[in-house]
């Protein structure tokens, strides 16, 4: 059985799964991950290997006290990838981004796929039906923009997400949240047809924590995954045990 981490900066994900099946997952804080996975290894005492993935700080403590325990990938630049990564700056390119261009190798062989995360950014990646990684883009995500016009303006208040009333806003909060939620969702479709124009059988994911907010809304046709990434990473550390 594999086991799967991925940290962010204030929370992890982690799943378990066998071979490609998924058998579990969870989501907590990074200060509670010895703990988690202590219970993680009760359940399931078949794990035998893992990887991690950290977009946040590495606790090395809990990374040496899991290499006594099992075989572990620390997923980074010099990984083997299931792609041929075509970045020009291949050094900079994050680990949750690899993980997720690996998902779409998995999923959808021989297809273009076009994964966007919406997470704190929003981050667009292409990968050919070659499993040619090409690159992407990169804008900020809902709540950064939502910040972003408290802190950056004397005078405009700090919302939570909420889907418009309406597309023309009424008043300042209605304003506030129709130019952020309609931006992005206009951004996406913007980038999906673009995308379109180019390769006309593109397969296109939507995930990320904001991916069942803004798929509701979407008018592309997209698929969302909640599990994309943790299924990247387990393709990845499977890719490099057989390899």
């Amino acid at each position: 059985m594999n086991l799967i981490i991925d940290i962010g900066n204030t929370a992890v994900k982690i799943a378990v799964f066998k071979e490609g099946t998924l058998l579990f997952s969870s989501r907590g804080k990074v200060a509670n991950l010895e703990e988690i996975i202590n219970e993680i290894f009760q359940e399931y005492p078949q794990i035998s290997q893992g990887i991690i993935a950290s977009v946040g700080k590495l606790p090395l403590n809990v990374v040496n006290w899991l290499k006594n325990k099992i075989n572990i990938i620390i997923l980074n630049n010099e990984t083997k990838l299931p792609f041929k990564n075509q970045y020009k700056t291949p050094k900079t390119l994050g680990v949750d981004r690899i993980g997720l261009i690996s998902a779409a190798v998995e999923e959808y062989p021989n297809k273009h796929v076009l994964i966007i995360d919406a997470g704190s950014c929003i981050t667009y990646d292409f990968v050919t039906n070659n499993a040619e990684y090409l690159g992407g883009a990169i804008s900020p995500g809902v709540r950064m923009r939502y910040k972003a016009i408290n802190t950056f303006t004397a005078g405009l208040p700090l919302l939570e997400t909420k889907i418009p009333q309406h597309f023309v806003g009424n008043s300042t909060e209605n304003s506030i949240q129709s130019g952020i939620v309609y931006g992005v969702l206009n951004e996406i479709d913007g980038f999906v047809k673009e995308y379109q124009n180019k390769y006309s059988d593109l397969t296109v994911i939507l995930t990320g924590g904001d991916a069942n907010f803004l798929s509701k809304q979407l008018k592309s046709s997209i698929f969302a995954n909640s599990n994309f990434l943790l299924q990247g990473l387990n393709y990845i550390l499977r890719f490099n045990l057989i390899e």
